[in-house]
């Protein structure tokens, strides 16, 4: 019996339009990350269990699409394992996994490279990423990333150019709606000394992020529950309370961390970040210092950021932070490392939902040339390899077909002209050049239609 096609949930196909505009977005990236002297590498999407878990915490953990042994994966089990529950029992029947993001192995790349590569040492890396999260708006188990890092430099200058990347992407997409929430790792801990919440920070920070979610009265009510007393919600109510530009924000800032080295340290490097961009004549009227912003916890350890859009519902598109020793845990100590992350899949939901890609975005001087027998067709041929010679993207419709429906192949693939080859083409050696947009129509020899051609690209 036939089978009805489908798709895991939270993957999907992709038409040629769809793939063209992702492309726009791809290249549009990958140009940044190039100009800006990063270079690319690729890992495998399968990683072994070891290098993926911990790493994410336990609820990252949880969202590892793990993959089975090959063969009977069953042969190493015994009954006891599976009394000893799934955690036990998948060390048994998995070792492998599908990356979750690019950056841990990024990590396990870097360690394994060491005497390969140079220090500094600025890679990118675009590939699909997999989590087996709950899928929605913006949100899908099978995704693309773009990552660029650099690793083995304590320099803040790295940050600042990352934000300067990011915004020079979004610059090249005309995409100009959005803002880029900046804090730091440490501040947060300054924040939490302040607060009295040090031994619980990671409840602390995590409950802090949920602000803009659930707001500000239910996340004093969480914050309670993990201890907090009414003294120190009074002194988080005054540091969210805090306005200004970022200069005064900072300044505002000091006197609730002055008893945390780690915090200051954090305004300071807040502060050099925020100068670099300035030397480098990058605009800092998008940037928002938010210090409740809290992600990647369990690896940045300075500057973090994210990118979201302010005119729609969407979640981050871009993010990124400091990470100083993820490489540690395989074995390579101490080589702090910069990060910055897009979001493929959400910035094409953005760029799709405001109307933003490019009407044209396939090959300007493509050409479809009709056939109409088998005499047409081999001198068709020949023009076909001229224009294919000169690096002019052309194609022969396949079979003789009436004029109509030829036109229409051409209209439904966005194929910008069509070039008749009948028989009294043949004898003039001038062709009919059809611009499908407009209707017009001119009578062109080969050369002449070359230099036309080429002069579109």
């Amino acid at each position: 019996m036939s089978q009805k096609p489908s798709l895991p949930k939270g993957t999907r196909d992709f038409t040629p339009k769809v793939v063209f505009q992702r492309n726009y977005i791809i290249q549009t990236i990958q140009k940044v990350f190039q100009k800006y002297g990063f270079d690319p590498i690729e890992t495998p999407a399968l990683e072994n269990l070891s290098v993926l878990t911990g790493k994410y915490g336990d609820e990252g953990d949880q969202l590892l699409f793990k993959v089975l042994n090959s063969g009977d994966f069953l042969n190493k089990t015994a009954p006891e394992d599976y009394a000893a529950g799934s955690a036990h029992l998948t060390g048994k029947i998995s070792e492998k996994g599908l990356r979750y993001d690019l950056t841990v192995p990024f990590a396990r790349f870097v360690a394994m490279n060491r005497n390969e590569i140079n220090f500094p040492f600025k890679r990118y890396q675009i590939q699909p990423v997999w989590r087996a999260d709950r899928p929605q708006k913006g949100r899908y188990r099978e995704f693309y990333q773009c990552d660029a890092d650099v690793v083995g430099t304590h320099s803040l200058l790295c940050e600042a150019e990352l934000i300067a990347m990011a915004q020079e992407v979004y610059d090249g997409l005309s995409f100009r709606d959005y803002q880029v929430s900046l804090s730091n790792r440490k501040i947060l801990e300054g924040i939490a000394l302040a607060c009295g919440a040090s031994d619980q920070f990671n409840a602390f920070c995590v409950t802090l992020d949920k602000i803009d979610k659930i707001g500000r009265e239910r996340v004093f009510e969480e914050l309670i529950k993990i201890g907090l007393k009414e003294s120190d919600l009074q002194t988080l109510s005054d540091i969210l309370h805090i306005e200004g530009d970022h200069h005064d924000k900072l300044n505002q800032l000091r006197p609730f961390v002055m008893d945390s080295t780690q915090g200051k340290v954090g305004i300071e490097e807040v502060e050099n970040t925020l100068n670099y961009l300035k030397s480098l004549d990058v605009s800092t009227e998008k940037i928002v210092l938010d210090f409740t912003l809290a992600r990647g916890l369990t690896y940045y350890t300075g500057i973090i950021y994210e990118i979201k859009p302010t005119t729609l519902q969407m979640g981050t598109i871009t993010a990124g932070g400091r990470y100083d020793n993820l490489t540690g845990v395989f074995g390579l100590p101490d080589v702090s490392g910069v990060g910055i992350s897009f979001g493929i899949d959400r910035i094409y939901d953005t760029l799709n939902e405001l109307n933003l890609f490019p009407k044209q975005l396939k090959v300007e001087n493509h050409v479809l040339i009709t056939n109409f027998d088998a005499t047409t067709e081999n001198h068709a041929l020949h023009v076909l390899s001229v224009l294919r010679n000169e690096g002019i993207t052309a194609e022969l419709y396949p079979e003789a077909a009436k004029l109509k429906k030829q036109l229409s192949f051409a209209h439904r693939k966005n194929i910008p002209y069509v070039l008749m080859v009948g028989t009294e083409e043949m004898k003039s050696k001038e062709y009919s050049l059809k611009h499908m947009e407009t209707g017009e129509q001119q009578r062109l020899s080969v050369d002449q239609l070359v230099k036309l051609l080429l002069a579109m690209n």
